[in-house]
């Protein structure tokens, strides 16, 4: 089990070089637009994502890479939905550049698995495939993932705001009950279950790059 949270804590650590720093998911667009202009509308936005949005659809899809590892046609539908959801070009070049450098430098973890990976690969079809080639247990995996994903959209939001970094602590601690509920809710849920409804965001994403000045690059 030691072993396991290790490779969590690496593979999801900031330090691991999938260019995550540079993505914002459309979050750059909302501070500039003043969707987002302080604690209280950051932490909104974060978590309207993770309940309702495109980091919910994420952890499904995870899950079900998850369970779908070392079957190469299954791990390919699911590419080719997740990609089918992605609403904006720039977010769909987010998860394939970051499931590309995922992948890559996961290597260094040798597994039978990525012969069965698609290529591209999606970044979270490439962690749930993956992380169950290493039998790491999926409630800890979805864990680790979601609280990764808030803690970078925290980090766009305390650079760009800015809310200072008590401020950014403060938002991932009050998510952690709602990263737990997600974690659990999404390793059941079917394919079907999959329903976006966060549209600011969606069109935030689409909208990024008509931006004059952008320092992330979604």
């Amino acid at each position: 089990m030691n072993h396991d949270l290790q490779k969590l804590l690496t593979w999801l650590s900031p330090a691991f070089p999938v260019g995550a720093f540079a993505w914002s998911a459309g979050l750059e667009t909302a501070i500039v637009s003043g969707a987002v202009q302080d604690r209280a509308s950051a932490q909104g936005w974060i978590a309207g994502n993770l309940a309702h949005g495109g980091i919910r659809t994420d952890a499904i899809l995870l899950a079900h890479a998850h369970r779908a590892a070392g079957d190469a046609h299954a791990l390919r539908d699911l590419a080719d939905l997740c990609l089918a959801l992605t609403p904006a070009r720039e977010r769909h070049d987010e998860t394939l550049g970051m499931g590309e450098a995922f992948v890559a430098a996961a290597h260094a973890w040798p597994s039978a698995a990525y012969d069965a990976l698609p290529r591209p690969c999606p970044y979270s079809i490439a962690i749930g495939a993956i992380a169950a080639s290493h039998n790491i247990a999926l409630d800890a995996v979805l864990t680790a993932f979601l609280t990764a994903v808030v803690q970078g959209q925290v980090s766009v939001a305390v650079r760009l705001v800015p809310i200072g970094q008590s401020d950014g602590l403060a938002i991932v601690a009050a998510l952690e009950q709602a990263v737990s509920v997600a974690a659990m809710q999404c390793q059941s849920l079917a394919l079907d279950a999959i329903g976006a409804v966060a549209y600011a965001t969606d069109i935030a994403q689409m909208a990024h790059e008509t931006l004059p000045t952008r320092i992330f690059r979604s």
